[in-house]
This record gives C-alpha cells, sequence and structure tokens, in this order.
C-alpha cells in the first residue's frame, strides 16, 4: 500500500526565515497593495491582493510590515531575492577598507632609517590607509623618552598638510604610540 501526499503546490517559493512574509503568510486582515506596474491600487483584503497575485501568475511580497497597513508588492519572489541580493554586493563593492599600517621606530634611530619611515607613511597616507608610529624603548632608553617623543612631534611637522593626528603621542609601558590619518581634502 502507497501513501501519497497531497501538497497545494509544489513549484511555490520557500522563504527565508528572515525574509519579507510572502503570500498566505502575510497575517493582516488588510494591505495596501502595489501591483507588478508599480502602481498603487490602494487598501484592499488580503484575500483580494492574493487573488491579484494569483491571476497574474506572481507573489505577494510584504515589503514594509511595520506600518498600517502593511505594503504589500506584486512580484516575482525569486527576481526580488536577486534584486535584493544584487543591492547588497553593489554596496559591499563601494565599501572603502580602511586598514592600519604599523611603523616601528627606535628612540636611536638614525637619519636614513627615520627619512625611509617617512616615506612608508606618506605612501601609507596616500593610499587612504591609518598609520600608526610605535616607538620602542629598551632598557635605559626609558628614562630618555623625550627623544621619543621630539621625534614622533618630527613626524608630525614632515607629514603636515598629509594627516591629521587620530592619537597623540601616549605612553604605554615601554613603548610611546601615535595614530595618524590621512587628511581628506575636500574637492
Amino acid at each position: 500500500m502507497e501513501v501519497t501526499i497531497a501538497t497545494e503546490n509544489t513549484n511555490a517559493p520557500v522563504r527565508e526565515a528572515d525574509g519579507p512574509r510572502i503570500n498566505k503568510e502575510i497575517r493582516a486582515k488588510e494591505v495596501r497593495l502595489i501591483n507588478y506596474n508599480g502602481e498603487n491600487l490602494g487598501v484592499v483584503s488580503t484575500q483580494e491582493a492574493l487573488r491579484i497575485a494569483q491571476e497574474v501568475g506572481l507573489d505577494l511580497i510584504e515589503i514594509s510590515p511595520q506600518v498600517n497597513p502593511p505594503v504589500c508588492k506584486v512580484l516575482d519572489y525569486g527576481k526580488y531575492k536577486y534584486e535584493l541580493q544584487k543591492k547588497k554586493n553593489e554596496a559591499k563593492k563601494n565599501q572603502k577598507v580602511v586598514s592600519i599600517k604599523e611603523l616601528k621606530l627606535r628612540p636611536m634611530i638614525e637619519a636614513h632609517d627615520y627619512e625611509v619611515k617617512l616615506k612608508q607613511a606618506k605612501k601609507f597616507l596616500s593610499q587612504g590607509d591609518k598609520v600608526k608610529f610605535t616607538m620602542r624603548y629598551k632598557g635605559r632608553e626609558m628614562s630618555a623618552n623625550d627623544m621619543g617623543k621630539e621625534i614622533l612631534n618630527k613626524l608630525i611637522e614632515d607629514l603636515d598638510g598629509l594627516c591629521k593626528v587620530d592619537a597623540a603621542p601616549k605612553t604605554e609601558g615601554k613603548q610611546m604610540f601615535m595614530i595618524v590619518s590621512p587628511h581628506i581634502v575636500s574637492s
């Protein structure tokens, strides 16, 4: 003996848990209906809206559930999900990720080494990245922490116009650090 289970519509779209309610999942008695052409049909009963959607072979999708009555649109659910994903990907593509590049220094840095670090900092700032300067002290150098602060202040002077100071030179334990970000010039 075979048992078959009758289903209403095997081609019906399956809604994601966090997605909008569709078709018979809509709980409101009345909805503000927008048809597939984008025309506002006004406030109609949910049953009437479902009937209109089924006549054209599309789905009834709850677009704005928080308003009273909720706004529903007659659309193809698969196409609607695709458009939302496309918008999400486009927003993600236009996003600028700012990273922090770290440059480590010593208080007894030589002139050439200082110039190399300065050149690297200018390159990072021109690429739109923040730069964290870390001054590391060893042994007795801690007693001469004014030298490290002078070097960090000299860096600020040399980078004048290219950056703004986010975090002024600050001592933490055996190191001093400072963070600068690119100076954004409005066009």
